[in-house]
């Protein structure tokens, strides 16, 4: 199972039994991936579904809400559909709340290994910037590379804002623009010089290289610490 669907508790068969196998499976998809560094998609999706399975715990509004209904049959004077709430059967509830208590502590085991996983991968990494910072840096090119390759992947990246409910955070996106050789007694700003030639919307733009000490996956891992990195640095700059 590569994803876990957003609704997988209420979707279908409301039986402990079914719903232990449809989680097993996905969090042994989930172990596979971690067993081999591979930190993304899967390490977003537990906290998701974490943060869902602690809010049906603790709110049963919501999950009265957000609980499917079946129809019963027709009201043709008001041209309405009769819905029979599910939500209301003692046994569904008891099976649901057997579920829950089933599944918080699995993910919770899960994003605990994920987390561990990353603060290994993120120890092993390094921020700095390239050359002279302007004031202005919440867009500008960053650069990966690690210590077993000697091509560096050069990213033009973007901060924005994201007003939240209850507060702000930072978000970021990341384009590829090239991967580029570093030449023997080349340096870093002579790589950003060739950068700003080639793109010149940018004329006087931050720059930041993130060198990975050891070899992780490139796409499901070592990007992803290196745009929170990144957006840290940039934060509390």
């Amino acid at each position: 199972m590569e994803k876990l669907s957003d609704d997988w508790l209420t979707d279908g068969l409301i039986d402990f039994e079914y719903k232990k196998y449809i989680l097993l499976s996905y969090l042994q998809k989930v172990k596979n991936s971690f067993d081999k560094t591979e930190l993304y998609p899967h390490l977003a999706d537990l906290v998701h579904h974490y943060n869902n399975l602690v809010a049906f715990k603790e709110n049963k509004e919501h999950l009265a809400k957000n609980f499917p209904s079946k129809a019963e049959g027709l009201d043709m004077k008001k041209l309405e559909i009769i819905y029979h709430e599910l939500i209301k059967d003692d046994e569904v509830m008891k099976e649901l709340s057997e579920i829950i208590e089933y599944a918080v502590p699995q993910f919770k085991s899960s994003l605990e290994e994920g987390k561990e996983i990353y603060e290994f991968v993120e120890s092993h990494c390094e921020l700095s910037p390239v050359g002279l910072l302007p004031l202005y840096v919440d867009e500008g090119y960053l650069f990966i590379n690690t210590s077993s390759s000697a091509d560096t992947s050069v990213y033009r990246y973007q901060v924005t804002l994201i007003q939240g409910a209850n507060e702000n955070f930072r978000g970021i996106h990341i384009s590829f623009l090239d991967k580029l050789t570093k030449g023997v007694g080349e340096t870093y700003e002579a790589l950003k010089s060739g950068i700003i030639r080639r793109f010149r919307d940018l004329p006087n733009p931050a720059t930041f290289i993130i060198h990975s000490r050891l070899h992780f996956p490139f796409a499901p891992t070592l990007v992803p610490v290196a745009k929170r990195l990144l957006v840290r640095y940039i934060s509390t700059a």
